[in-house]
């Protein structure tokens, strides 16, 4: 394991996630610690430590990706938190779902935007989060 990558990966996590981040990789370090490790070192430590654009706009990269995708729903939970957590503000993830429709199709953005929602939703029930 390069330590380096790994601490960066975890600076970074904790950085966009915040708690949410650590309790995702204890949970897939039951089952795969390997790729919990992986996770922390490549996205977080190669690619979401690198210069070149901000935090905020990785995670509208990402969440425009997920939508697209259509099919990751806890992972855009997670970004959508995440965007939050750097910067983006709940009008700015709307217009990035509402964007995403052109591309990903409607059913694609119906799901986003409903993943949006719960996320909202559950901030403004636990204002402390």
């Amino acid at each position: 394991m390069d330590s380096t990558r790994y601490t960066r990966g975890q600076e970074a996590l904790a950085r966009i996630h915040g708690h949410i981040g650590e309790g995702v990789m204890h949970a897939l370090g039951d089952i795969a610690p390997d790729f919990a490790r992986l996770i922390v070192e490549f996205p977080y430590g190669d690619i979401y430590s690198r210069q070149g654009l901000l935090p905020r706009e990785r995670q509208i990269a990402t969440i425009a990706s997920l939508v697209t995708l259509g099919n990751a729903p806890t992972e855009l939970k997670a970004h959508i938190q995440g965007a939050l957590n750097v910067g983006c503000s709940r009008d700015e993830i709307v217009e990035i779902i509402m964007q995403m429709a052109v591309y990903a199709g409607f059913p694609a953005a119906v799901n986003a935007m409903l993943v949006a929602k719960d996320v909202f939703a559950e901030l403004d029930s636990n204002p402390a989060a």
